[in-house]
């Protein structure tokens, strides 16, 4: 969960407003309080949180509820607002031809955000290339080599050769006809003279249109100086701020770069390549708040589904089709998306009720179920009803489990069965379906 201590403690201030018969001053300053400590304690600049909590508070208590919403609902809508108001606007990379130069210092995550971020250009549609800058760092070409093959994007460097801007220039003719090209460059403990005249040097032969600063979030109050130092540099277009993924201090540095106006474009919320996303203040918000992140879901989602797959899929509910198969292409798309922590912080509500020992335990129980289900011969997946004692007992043996593992995943397939049953016995729900699948052959015969 991204700052997951922050949000805890904003969900419990939220609570407050929730559960109260009524709002009245003595509630929004509690309130407010608990609000001032949560930022505080995440390491929110001292000016940003007072001047917020304070407009907070006098919008909770001179506005009144738009028509058709409650007191309650009128004040957490206000708090929503004022957080989404620190973390600034962002400045999203379009999917466009450009030159995208990556900065930064030692250990902040620089080389890994250019996999990442050429990753994500790549499944937009652009024709991505990278290029080793980093001619201080011995490994730093071999490792954008290595990401470079996972995600086949073609990674351009010369380790024996000291000079980046030579690099540079010779990567522009190297890659010519390319859309996108991701410059890596080095990094340093601290911002030396020299850092910065590579850096400016390297600048100016690229001529790069986005000039990207990554950031560790634990830096805290420090992200301030960095960004504004690199930002005098080459002028920054956006940042790149890595490992949101838990930390309690990320705060600082949302704050403080906030405060120097360079906008963040993309979070780190892992280690892996897919680990990257685009930052939107108001979803961002919504996730610390627990009111999840729906669009984030779909987004996620639409990258390991396949389209084909999901309409066919529909198109067996709506007739009363699903096969165990059926259940396995779910569970698959289900694993594909990521750990299910990630996904229940998307979920409304979901984060704070499933605790982590309870999200292990299923995650373990999902991967126990494909692995029974890989034991089951194509006729067993496609017709359940036929899996009695003797099947139990040779799937059983075959996947490494007990009967009773796979009775328990059989009596979740029936659920399940039923429970899209009901869906589509349901005319409201069977229309919306319906409404998906337009255009299709399937829903026109309907």
């Amino acid at each position: 969960m991204v700052l997951e201590g922050l949000g805890q403690s904003l969900r419990n201030a939220i609570k407050k407003i929730a559960n109260a018969s009524h709002v009245d001053q003595k509630l929004v300053k509690e309130v407010v309080k608990d609000i001032q400590r949560a930022l505080l304690q995440a390491d929110v600049n001292v000016k940003l949180v007072l001047q917020m909590t304070k407009e907070l508070e006098e919008r909770a208590l001179s506005e009144k509820p738009p028509a058709g919403m409650s007191s309650r609902e009128h004040v957490i809508r206000i708090v929503y607002q004022e957080l989404v108001k620190i973390v600034g606007k962002p400045k999203e990379i379009p999917a466009k031809p450009q030159r995208i130069l990556m900065v930064g210092l030692y250990g902040q995550g620089k080389t890994t955000s250019a996999g990442k971020l050429a990753r994500d250009l790549h499944k937009r549609g652009m024709k991505v290339a990278l290029v080793a800058g980093d001619v201080h760092r011995p490994a730093a070409f071999d490792q954008l080599s290595q990401i470079g093959k996972k995600i086949n994007v073609p990674v351009f460097g010369d380790p024996k050769e000291k000079d980046a801007v030579k690099i540079a220039k010779k990567a522009l003719k190297e890659f010519e006809g390319y859309d996108v090209i991701i410059f890596d460059t080095s990094g340093r403990h601290s911002l030396e003279d020299d850092l910065i005249k590579e850096i400016k040097d390297v600048a100016k032969a690229v001529d790069a249109e986005n000039k990207i600063l990554v950031l560790d979030a634990q830096t805290g109050q420090q992200a301030g100086p960095q960004a504004k130092a690199f930002h005098e540099a080459v002028g920054l277009t956006g940042v790149i701020l890595t490992k949101m993924d838990g930390t309690a201090k990320g705060g600082g540095a949302l704050s403080a770069i906030a405060e120097t106006g360079a906008p963040i474009s993309y979070i780190g919320v892992g280690e892996h390549l897919e680990d990257l996303e685009r930052f939107d203040p108001d979803r961002f918000i919504s996730r610390l708040l627990g009111m999840g992140d729906i669009k984030s879901l779909i987004e996620s989602a639409e990258e390991v589904i396949d389209e084909e797959k999901a309409e066919e899929m529909a198109k067996k509910m709506m007739s009363g089709k699903f096969t165990l198969r059926d259940m396995y292409d779910q569970l698959e798309a289900l694993q594909g998306m990521g750990p299910l922590k990630k996904l229940a912080a998307m979920l409304p509500g979901l984060g704070d009720k499933l605790a982590e020992q309870d999200m292990e335990a299923t995650q373990e129980r999902l991967a126990k179920w494909r692995v029974i289900m890989d034991s089951m011969t194509d006729h067993e997946l496609e017709n359940p009803k036929e899996i009695k004692s003797s099947r139990v007992l040779r799937i059983a043996r075959g996947s490494g489990t007990t009967q009773r593992d796979v009775r328990e995943l059989l009596k979740q397939y029936n659920m399940s069965r039923k429970a899209m049953k009901g869906f589509m016995g349901n005319r409201k729900m069977r229309r919306q379906l319906m409404k998906q699948l337009k255009g299709s052959e399937f829903a026109q015969s309907e």
